[in-house]
């Protein structure tokens, strides 16, 4: 008698990051499962630990459907920013960047002066040159016009 075991291709529903972190079963209906895939489990960590599970599951049901993505990746970077930076989170991080820019902008500014002033050097030097020229121009004129050498009556 010959049987063959024909294997069943049923895929084995893998528990998310949250469920596997929180101990919980994690079935097809899971909410947090599209978000924090099994393999991310410091993902949710960070978040857990910032809000806390049940309020993440409370957020995201609050957010459309079609922004929820947008909003877990939103929860994500605050939670690493508040892990960083307890007392301003993602705030700090702003201000950091703002202030950032103000020197940049400061800088620019400060070297759009410098430029401006070497092009003002160029200028007067380029002035006096040109003037200097027209000057060794004349005085070459007035020496051929009198040297006999160049046709000139002396």
């Amino acid at each position: 008698m010959d049987t063959q075991v024909v294997p069943v291709h049923s895929r084995v529903h893998q528990p998310c990051a949250a469920c596997r972190m929180l101990r919980r079963r994690c079935d097809r209906n899971c909410s947090l499962a599209p978000y924090f895939p099994g393999e991310e489990i410091e993902k949710f960590a960070g978040v857990h630990k910032v809000f806390g599970a049940s309020n993440v599951i409370k957020m995201i049901q609050m957010v459309e459907e079609t922004r929820r993505e947008d909003a877990v990746k939103a929860l994500v970077f605050e939670a690493r920013a508040r892990l960083r930076d307890p007392v301003y989170g993602s705030t700090g991080a702003i201000f950091h960047l703002q202030k950032m820019i103000e020197e940049l902008r400061s800088q620019l500014e400060s070297i759009r002066s410098q430029v401006l002033e070497l092009q003002q050097h160029r200028d007067q030097l380029l002035g006096i040159l040109m003037n200097n020229v027209h000057c060794l121009e004349d005085d070459l004129f007035s020496t051929m016009q009198h040297d006999p050498m160049f046709g000139g009556d002396l």
